[in-house]
């Protein structure tokens, strides 16, 4: 299979996570515990994996551009996500008094889409670049998309949309998700600069969004829970990674 075609594959799979993330606060059967410390072993994994991965690898093949790409990525998210919506969380949306305007809540949800948007380019310039690559990213993708759904089908019902409004607008960020793999399929030319503005993104998902998120929880699990992120692309890496 080409690079393009297993990053279509694969950003489905992402997709179905982001789904089953929304399809969970619609049940109501979900632990606060679990989506606790599986946003801490995400986080460490998608941080390891920015810092580690995508920004080195950005760094040999970008040369001068890419520190102002990168960071241009960190800002593109933050804009969107910071600047039209309300900040939300990962996780069940208790605060509902910012998205109780119908137009905040889809504005989160378009604030989201940027960011899956770049979560599309990001696993297609890494398979564009080796297996290895865009496999360590579909990870880090795939972990923080059930509290993705999370987020936005809480952000919905705490706009008081119907249940079926938190799925729909899962799917969405799952088609935006599939854009962006069909934008960088579409513009190799550009791989590079496409690997370092993921490369921002991700740091920002990680750094800005998850991590603060597990800082409000406190004790050792915790602590644990991160490094166990961070460890699994260490071991990935020793097992399967480039030499």
């Amino acid at each position: 299979m080409s690079p393009v075609a297993i990053s279509l594959l694969l950003g489905t799979a992402a997709g179905l996570a982001n789904l089953a993330g929304a399809a969970i606060v619609a049940a109501r059967a979900w632990s606060r515990t679990f989506l606790a410390y599986f946003i801490a072993v995400g986080s460490g994994f998608m941080l390891a994996t920015a810092l580690a991965e995508i920004i080195p690898e950005s760094l040999k093949r970008g040369g001068e551009t890419a520190p102002a790409l990168i960071l241009a990525g960190y800002f593109v998210v933050h804009v969107f996500e910071h600047s039209f919506p309300a900040h939300f969380h990962y996780g069940e949306e208790t605060h509902v008094e910012p998205f109780r305007n119908r137009r905040v809540a889809y504005l989160a949800l378009g604030g989201l889409s940027i960011h899956t948007f770049f979560d599309g380019v990001a696993i297609t310039s890494g398979f564009l670049i080796s297996p290895w690559l865009g496999t360590v990213i579909f990870g880090a993708v795939l972990l923080h998309n059930l509290p993705e759904g999370f987020a936005i089908a809480s952000v919905m019902a705490a706009a008081r949309e119907s249940r079926h409004a938190g799925l729909w607008a899962a799917a969405a960020l799952g088609v935006s998700r599939l854009i962006g793999v069909v934008a960088m399929g579409m513009a190799r030319h550009w791989l590079n600069a496409g690997l370092a503005l993921s490369g921002g993104v991700t740091l920002y998902v990680a750094a800005s969004d998850l991590i603060p998120e597990v800082n409000k929880m406190h004790g050792v699990r915790t602590v644990l829970a991160v490094a166990a992120g961070v460890a699994m692309v260490v071991v990935l890496r020793l097992a399967f990674g480039p030499d």
